[in-house]
């Protein structure tokens, strides 16, 4: 392995080999999933083949890696891959000598919090509902590109770049930590994923749910539709209400399929009604 001009590391083949195999091992990240260890036996299998690589000449050595790789882990599986190509470095400085095993620990305690509200605001507050935003559309008008594409947006962005913040945390090293925090990208970046997401969710409640009441106040020429009229006070305001309305029952404790059958079973009473 050799340093570049900018200072990035330069791939050999054993080492690109290596991050090959740990790009689809990083797939299994929630294997083994528990709530003592969370992402420990995930991030042990993704770094097998750096452990293997590194260490296939010091079976102690290899050992403590294993274990110091079981430690409690926890972050987005998108951060999860940058953060193994971090390890995967720090690893190697460490057989050669440059690194104490406890900078190991400490990098991986120290990434893991920030990562997963960054990548958390990113993917399941933004393009999570971009993606579903677009679906449902698509779905609802019976066009089976809806599925397709929410795959795509949400699944296939993620594997993507998890494949690229591998090799990005493998080839940055240490000098990563310093770019993301000192320039302030990170804080930014999670900020700015909050607020489209945010502003996603309004738009998908103002677009996607409908309350279509069918009450009417009068008859004849002067009847006047319930609907309109509370329009009339505030655009969507029955849509904004089922939405904060879900918001607090979830807050209380309720199930989401709670909720759906609950919303069907009120749907269904409310048509037989003629309320809806």
């Amino acid at each position: 392995m050799e340093e570049t001009k900018q200072g990035k590391r330069a791939l050999t083949t054993t080492e690109n080999a290596t991050l090959n195999k740990m790009f689809w091992l990083s797939h299994c990240v929630f294997l083994g999933f528990n709530m003592t260890k969370m992402e420990a036996n995930g991030f042990t299998l993704t770094m097998a083949p750096a452990i293997e690589e590194i260490y296939h000449d010091d079976p102690e050595g290899k050992r403590d890696a294993y274990i110091r790789n079981q430690a409690f882990f926890n972050t987005h599986a998108v951060a999860f891959n940058f953060i193994a190509g971090m390890t995967y470095a720090f690893e190697r400085d460490h057989k050669a000598g440059e690194l104490p095993a406890q900078t190991i620990d400490a990098m991986k305690v120290s990434l893991m919090g920030p990562t997963a509200g960054m990548f958390d605001s990113l993917f399941f507050n933004c393009l999570r509902v971009i993606g579903a935003g677009i679906a449902m559309g698509l779905c609802a008008q019976g066009n089976p590109l809806g599925v397709l594409l929410f795959i795509f947006i949400y699944g296939v962005s993620q594997s993507v770049l998890k494949y690229i913040l591998l090799r990005l945390g493998y080839t940055l090293g240490a000098s990563a930590i310093d770019t993301v925090f000192e320039s302030g990208l990170m804080q930014i970046a999670t900020k700015a994923a909050s607020i489209l997401g945010l502003t996603m969710v309004g738009a998908m409640a103002a677009t996607t749910v409908s309350v279509p009441i069918a009450w009417t106040l009068g008859s004849g020429d002067t009847a006047v539709a319930v609907a309109d009229l509370l329009d009339g006070i505030y655009p969507g305001i029955l849509s904004l209400a089922i939405v904060l309305l879900c918001m607090w029952l979830i807050k209380k404790g309720a199930r989401p399929m709670q909720i759906i059958l609950g919303i069907v079973a009120v749907a269904l009473i409310g048509a037989f009604l003629g309320i809806f």
